[in-house]
């Protein structure tokens, strides 16, 4: 599988293995030439991270490839006159190959057990207990070492990923340590951002180890570049309002009409010329006060809310849409499910399901793989919980391994939401949000990001790299909203409002502007 080339390639650790035994036996690099690089910048985080702060620097090693790049970094430290203590999990007499021949070249004090009270005055821990290789939940006397670690109070820096964290999932089982700043060699590994992972990683710093070009590159995920952005066209001075990209929101029950207006003017504001919105009858007055830019249908309705019936109006009215949103405050009757569900078989454009239009198809994922045009889905935990039939807490606990299910029994592009925002194509790539702002944790951000995404599929860009697209751009008009207000200030129009300096600012980072 190869990666388009606005995602910057994340290592799974077989991915990472593999690059590593190509250096050393196809291109003959000495493995503990790469642990010596490794160490350095390991020595260089550390000493980053402890500068100012009283008392010693504290690496704790385990006896594998991690704890010799610890013992490497002791070494680097100690010429550098840094006051190191080395604290040992296991008998450092374990130790073999390269580990081994970095205890040997240590000088100074040699390492000593890891006891209750060890790590009391830290300036800094390094954390070199388990590498990129561990999977499932630390043992003792590893797990007692990481919860040492984390009670100890003194900042940490992991050794390429924090031990008891799965470099390729992010995932933990067990004990993990939680890092201020995680040293990661050669390139950054898919589970430093992933949820619970990059909590757990803190600032991941990229090492360079002297891996040579040509290396067997990862194919399996990458972390969204602002370049995606240039896959985005502009308005042509010929063009008109329709040429420029048609969106279509279906939505907005009595009392629920705020979501699908976001999602209208979230679209409009990331360039779609015409917007239109298919809305109850009762309620088409309240949006022709509200978005004096787009154009109100009115639909059959019951109480105020959808019914199957309207389906068949949204069909014509997306036949000359590049783009449908379905379920931003359609509510959950049994009504409004039956409408989402309808339209959701009949649409021949493109299509977004957001909020009560997930919902509409729990437990019925498969059904949606009958549609002949692209299908996003975009759930956060708790939708995408109930599109599997799982709990909640389950899906956080395996974000990246349910966002890769649902993908493939949909044969939709799935996009789970979070600060670790997951796309997941269908027998395709994962793509990874850089992270975005914690001002965007407030009611109606998602209905602006289904409405961007809508937009950008109106506008002819592909439909993993428009949701891609999506992703980077609402975060980074969140990013500039907190800048101007406050995280804590922000609303959602005002991440609409930040849309247009969201995608200059990309388009700026890629001209290196």
């Amino acid at each position: 599988m190869t990666l388009p080339d606005w995602l910057d390639p994340l290592y799974e650790a077989a991915e990472m293995r593999a690059c590593d035994a190509w250096a050393i036996e196809q291109r003959g690099v000495p493995s503990i030439d790469l642990m010596e690089r490794a160490a350095a910048g390991l020595a260089r985080v550390a000493a980053e991270v402890a500068a100012g702060r009283p008392g010693p620097v504290r690496i704790v090693i385990g006896k594998g490839n991690n704890g010799g790049d610890g013992l490497a970094a002791a070494r680097l430290l100690r010429e550098d006159g840094h006051e190191v203590d080395v604290l040992a999990v296991a008998d450092p007499a374990e130790l073999r190959g390269d580990a081994l021949a970095n205890l040997e070249r240590l000088p100074g004090e040699p390492p000593r057990r890891l006891e209750q009270g060890s790590l009391e005055g830290s300036a800094a821990i390094v954390d070199a207990l388990l590498g990129t290789g561990f999977a499932g939940a630390p043992r003792e006397p590893m797990a007692s070492a990481i919860r040492a670690i984390n009670d100890s109070g003194a900042p940490v820096v992991a050794c390429d990923v924090p031990s008891g964290i799965d470099a390729s999932s992010g995932e933990r089982a067990g004990e993990a340590v939680r890092a201020e700043a995680t040293a990661t060699f050669h390139r950054s590994k898919v589970g430093l951002h992933v949820e619970p992972g990059k909590t757990h990683a803190g600032a991941v710093r990229v090492v360079e180890i002297g891996i040579p070009r040509g290396a067997p590159a990862p194919g399996a995920a990458g972390l969204i570049a602002d370049r995606v952005a240039e896959l985005v066209p502009g308005r042509s001075r010929a063009g008109t309002k329709f040429s420029s990209g048609t969106v279509v929101v279906a939505g907005g029950a009595a009392g629920l009409t705020g979501a699908p207006s976001m999602a209208a003017h979230g679209a409009m504001r990331a360039g779609a010329g015409y917007v239109q919105l298919a809305v109850p009858a009762s309620t088409q007055m309240v949006f022709e006060i509200k978005l004096t830019e787009s154009m109100t249908h009115a639909l059959p309705e019951e109480g105020g809310a959808h019914v199957e019936e309207g389906a068949g109006r949204v069909v014509e009215l997306a036949r000359r849409a590049g783009a449908v949103v379905v379920g931003p405050g359609i509510g959950r009757s049994e009504g409004a499910f039956a409408f989402a569900r309808a339209a959701a078989r009949a649409l021949e454009a493109p299509l977004v399901l957001d909020a009560d239009g997930l919902n509409a198809h729990a437990g019925r994922l498969e059904s949606l793989r009958e549609r002949g045009a692209p299908t996003v889905l975009t759930p956060h935990a708790g939708e995408l919980g109930r599109l599997l039939g799982r709990d909640s807490a389950e899906v956080e606990e395996h974000r990246l391994r349910c966002a890769r299910e649902a993908a493939e029994r949909s044969g939709a592009i799935v996009l789970l939401k979070g600060d670790d925002t997951i796309v997941a194509k269908p027998g395709g790539p994962v793509a990874i949000s850089p992270g975005g702002s914690p001002a965007l944790a407030t009611a109606g951000t998602g209905d602006v990001l289904s409405g961007v995404i809508a937009a950008l599929l109106a506008r002819g860009v592909e439909p993993f790299a428009a949701v891609c697209a999506g992703v980077v751009a609402h975060a980074r008009a969140g990013q500039a909203a907190a800048e101007r207000l406050g995280a804590d200030h922000v609303v959602a129009g005002d991440v609409i409002d930040a849309l247009p300096e969201a995608f200059a600012r990309m388009r700026a980072r890629r001209a290196g502007v």
